[in-house]
């Protein structure tokens, strides 16, 4: 599939990004994890305070109005990272409040929402360390 690592990202990283920009996605990064924790913190659970909370709301918001500013660099892996983590994170809360619905599937739903909530914390976790590496995350590969 890959040869390296550099092969993945082929073609990004080619424009170098402004100190603003990087400073942007750290700030992204951190609106996104105030939402995550403060699910840890409160009685909401991780991935709904992900979802619901204003700053990963903004975040998301600021990710597809900056989107076009970064890309061709590799901000715009973050950016995407960001972007895939709020909308499938979504997708599993939706779920979760499915199987709520049917009264038995509570026990699964919970189980969801900790899973969710474990990776929504490690999608954060892992795309700021690269931020602060200086490295892309990596990219789908499907178009």
């Amino acid at each position: 599939m890959y040869r390296d690592m550099d092969d993945r990202y082929a073609g990004m990283g080619t424009v170098r990004p402004s100190a603003g920009h990087i400073r942007l996605t750290h700030v992204i990064y951190a609106l996104h994890a105030f939402s995550a924790l403060t699910g840890l913190l409160t009685a909401a659970i991780v991935a709904t305070a992900f979802l619901t909370g204003w700053p990963s709301i903004v975040a998301v918001l600021i990710n597809y109005a900056k989107r076009p500013d970064v890309r061709g660099t590799y901000l715009e892996t973050h950016f995407s990272w960001q972007i895939r983590t709020f909308w499938y994170a979504l997708l599993w809360v939706v779920l979760m409040w499915v199987l709520v619905l049917t009264v038995i599937g509570i026990p699964l739903a919970w189980l969801i929402a900790v899973g969710v909530g474990v990776w929504v914390l490690y999608r954060i976790t892992r795309g700021w360390l690269a931020l602060a590496d200086g490295k892309p995350m990596p990219m789908s590969t499907r178009a």
